[in-house]
């Protein structure tokens, strides 16, 4: 497995505009009317299987929970169970087909999403998620093609890498080997592409999975095994399973070949997993392989040298797009005395412009939250910063859950670094901003580095080259993707791979050879050409 094969160089898909007319927007729009006529009957997928438990789930588009457009079948222990005997089952032959056949099946993915998969995957990702058809794309489409060609870009280059030293007469030459036993793959609801490269990268590299989705994402997820099924992924590669949490890491993390966990998720779900797997390491067979993308709460700092209209655009599209529920959303913000007048009337004018409602009107920039509960915990929030003298909300702050689960745009300022939404992930379209000293910069970004326990993703914003030195500098641990001049989201596959460090995660950096590498054992091989047939070495002799 050392790179014999030339593959094809991957490239970034480009984003498809949507505008008025074009061919992409009218295949979207059919594929919205098709998918919301029709209730769906979702499967899970088990060793090749569609199975159907009979107990029903009902979904319902985030923004519009009155019109049901599918049914999923929710499974138990028994059909986790299944799935890792149906993955423990395919490993052999999986593991053992050379690289380059594992490659054509997800190069094969890439290219059926970018044709006659995408509307059918953004559609799904708008109701399903309630994104707006722009955030559909850059995630369900553009990202996960994006994922699925570098990596197998990553996969070759992982098996190109051997040893390059070589004694006489000895050949050394490196393995590199899935993991023992079966991986298990959690992923959330704000990403689809994180839904469908979680699992298929560890697949890409040998490995067979359990995947379980969140309950909000199974409407697209069902759509990303569909893709991976007409690539020609063989049965129980990846199993998809739909049982709730704690039933599914009962058999899971009981199971002697338990051997990776790649999640995404809240911090408090990563943390409590870790703790059950520590308390279970002599059950395994090998010690497994622990990667996860957790909160965030990440900043941007203005500095006084800032243009405040680019100060601006990085706050409205770094908070409110996808309703501030993407792990790097920018959700605090710091602001410098002297610009703070002008960047407040443009803030609030631009938040005041946003149209809210459906994914189906192409006019609307924010769209609901995930779920009810999301909408209970933004409410309270907010509720609770009309009422505190330490707090003042600028712009927004109405919820309406009649229809949908609608929070408006909302900014909050606070005379206290430390105020809760200061410090709290909230996830929602939330934005908390603090007036600091313009000449207070460098206390500042130390307040910046310490408020939180999260260290995902910042922002600097400033003209002033030596602030942006400072900035980088001191705020080196508090930001595993680190911008400047932009707002703090939008990594793109294989330009700024991403994770965090901190209660953020273990930073593997997803989009990155090193993502892949974790799910790999090496194994060292020395052939010797012409072996020595005696144990004696030249300086035993007397002479």
């Amino acid at each position: 497995m050392n790179g014999f094969f030339k593959i094809p160089a991957p490239f970034n898909e480009p984003v498809l505009d949507y505008a008025p007319g074009s061919k992409e927007k009218l295949a979207l729009k059919k594929a919205l009317q098709e998918a919301r006529s029709q209730v769906l009957d979702i499967p899970m997928y088990i060793g090749g299987n569609e199975v159907r438990t009979g107990k029903l789930h009902a979904i319902y588009p985030p923004h519009d929970i009155k019109h049901q457009i599918g049914n999923f079948h929710q499974g138990d222990a028994s059909h986790v169970s299944q799935a890792i005997d149906a993955a423990l089952a395919a490993k052999p032959m999986w593991e053992n087909m050379p690289w380059e056949q594992r490659a054509s099946i997800f190069l094969k993915a890439a290219e059926l999403l970018a044709g006659p998969y995408r509307a059918k995957m953004n559609a799904a990702t708008m109701l399903g998620q309630s994104k707006n058809a722009y955030q559909a794309e850059i995630d369900s489409a553009c990202e996960l093609i994006d994922f699925l060609r570098f990596n197998v870009q990553y996969m070759s280059e992982i098996y190109a890498d051997q040893p390059t030293a070589n004694g006489k007469g000895i050949w050394n030459r490196l393995e590199h080997r899935p993991l023992e036993g079966f991986v298990f793959a959690l992923t959330p609801f704000n990403f689809t592409a994180i839904a469908g490269n979680l699992p298929s990268c560890m697949a890409m590299m040998g490995n067979v999975v359990v995947w379980k989705p969140a309950f909000t994402q199974i409407y697209s997820a069902r759509v990303i095994m569909e893709l991976f099924i007409e690539a020609g992924l063989p049965a129980g590669v990846i199993n998809l399973v739909y049982a709730d949490g704690p039933s599914t890491g009962d058999v899971i993390f009981n199971h002697p070949d338990f051997a990776g966990l790649h999640f995404t998720g809240s911090t408090g779900v990563f943390r409590n997993m870790w703790t059950t797997i520590g308390a279970n390491i002599a059950k395994y067979k090998t010690y497994p392989r622990i990667v996860g993308e957790t909160g965030g709460k990440d900043f941007v700092v203005v500095h006084r040298s800032a243009d405040v209209d680019t100060a601006v655009a990085a706050l409205a599209r770094g908070a409110f797009e996808y309703q501030g529920q993407k792990c790097s959303a920018a959700s605090r913000a710091y602001i410098p005395s002297n610009l703070w007048e002008d960047l407040k009337a443009k803030l609030v004018n631009e938040v005041k412009s946003m149209k809210m409602g459906p994914t189906e009107d192409f006019r609307n920039f924010v769209n609901a939250v995930i779920d009810e509960k999301s909408f209970d915990k933004l409410k309270k929030y907010i509720d609770n910063a009309k009422n505190d003298p330490s707090a003042e909300i600028i712009v927004g702050g109405n919820c309406d859950k009649t229809r949908g689960y609608f929070i408006e745009p909302t900014v909050i300022v606070t005379k206290d670094p430390y105020y809760v939404t200061m410090c709290d992930e909230l996830f929602g379209p939330v934005l908390t901003l603090y007036v600091y000293d313009e000449h207070e910069f460098e206390k500042t970004l130390d307040i910046v580095n310490s408020t939180s326990e999260y260290a995902l993703t910042g922002a600097v914003i400033a003209q002033d080259r030596y602030a942006i030195t400072v900035a980088t500098d001191k705020l080196r641990h508090a930001a595993g993707n680190f911008y400047i001049n932009d707002k703090p989201t939008g990594a793109v596959v294989g330009q700024q791979p991403f994770g965090g460090s901190r209660a953020s995660g273990t930073n593997d950096k997803a989009g990155s050879k090193a993502n892949l590498l974790r799910w790999t054992s090496t194994r060292t091989i020395k052939e010797t050409l012409v072996p020595v047939k005696d144990y004696r070495y030249p300086f035993l002799s007397e002479e």
